[in-house]
């Protein structure tokens, strides 16, 4: 009985969440300008869109708020939110916002569509995502090799859910037309697709993976949640959660940029040196959806992704193009520039 009252408080919880959220992004689009922050100095404004602010892969972005880390900077740092990171991508480089907080393989296919984006901060060397079986497909699909005719949840189309499940595919010889991507989103959206058979098995994150195991809808897979997984399933370090920037904006902005770098690298070496238990109760408090300790739980299990110095990992580039080429024509056929897909001038500085 507790369980089903929990799971209840979840779902209802997440959905309002993803309303609100999605609205915020709403009036994001509404209200702001391609100049965003005018200046540098004391009380900078700079927007900054997050592919999933309650997403676990992107936690550093809230909690350096919650810290206070950006006020220290003089910035006025607004958060606002998309359900997916391919969302936050295109509020970029439209110029709604100034800075995105999604994965860094977006910066690569932004390249060869002749777009100038680059990963200011790298929050992480592992992807954070799981793979995850629905309890009724899971003597069926024992790993990619099994995808063949199946439909497969991501949080959207052209996502980095997307591009990872697409080269699972293709590394165990699935074609990318011999199964069906279902945009479901995260949270209560995916989990009720995984429930009612609208997927028989996706691509997620926790806090969503926490609840699915919790109430045993569902088994992993695949676990990308440490470096060691991504090694297994990607050959190497796979730099995901980072915030990203379009270049021109960062070169003429560059005090701010080293003060939002700052500020997220005062929060990864903050989050290496406290538990999981310490960085939940600084989250907002619905965040945990009704049940703190499977949040608790959910942070711990992801924790191990993070870096703890913002700086990107070695290989890393190399091992997403490697994966971005496996599928995507568009990138397999044209000569990407790493070294304009990130700096660590401003990480650097800030550890310093």
């Amino acid at each position: 009985m507790r369980q089903n009252t929990r799971f209840a408080v979840w779902a209802a919880s997440g959905l309002l969440a993803l309303t609100s959220l999605t609205a915020c992004a709403d009036d994001a689009a509404a209200t702001a300008s391609a100049g965003g922050a005018k200046g540098d100095g004391k009380g900078t404004k700079v927007k900054i869109m997050v592919g999933g602010l309650d997403k676990v892969i992107y936690l550093p972005a809230m909690l350096t708020q919650r810290l206070g880390y950006f006020d220290a900077e003089g910035l006025d740092v607004e958060l606002l939110s998309e359900p997916a990171g391919v969302q936050a991508e295109t509020a970029l480089v439209s110029g709604q916002v100034q800075g995105a907080v999604g994965f860094y393989d977006h910066t690569l296919d932004l390249q060869v569509k002749g777009k100038s984006v680059e990963s200011v901060v790298q929050f992480s060397h592992a992807p954070g995502e799981v793979e995850i079986v629905s309890a009724r497909a899971a003597d069926d699909v024992t790993s990619p090799k099994d995808f063949r005719g199946r439909k497969l949840g991501i949080t959207g189309l052209g996502s980095s859910t997307d591009f990872l499940t697409r080269y699972l595919a293709v590394k165990n010889g699935v074609g990318v037309s011999e199964f069906t991507p279902v945009a479901v989103g995260a949270g209560p959206t995916f989990i009720s697709a995984l429930r009612k058979g609208a997927i028989d098995a996706g691509m997620t994150t926790d806090p969503t993976v926490a609840t699915i195991l919790d109430k045993k809808a569902g088994t992993v897979l695949i676990d990308m949640r440490t470096p060691e997984g991504s090694r297994e399933a990607l050959g190497g370090p796979y730099p995901s959660s980072s915030l990203y920037m379009q270049t021109d904006w960062v070169n003429s902005h560059k005090d701010t940029v080293r003060k939002l770098a700052r500020a997220c690298v005062k929060t990864l070496n903050w989050m290496s040196t406290h538990s999981a238990s310490e960085i939940a109760d600084k989250m907002p408090a619905d965040y945990s959806q009704g049940d703190k300790a499977l949040y608790e739980e959910a942070v711990k299990s992801t924790l191990p992704m993070f870096t703890k110095d913002g700086v990107m990992p070695q290989g890393g580039p190399e091992t997403v193009e490697k994966v971005l080429k496996a599928f995507n024509p568009t990138i397999k056929n044209a000569e990407v520039d790493l070294s304009r897909t990130y700096t660590t001038e401003f990480v650097e500085k800030a550890a310093g």
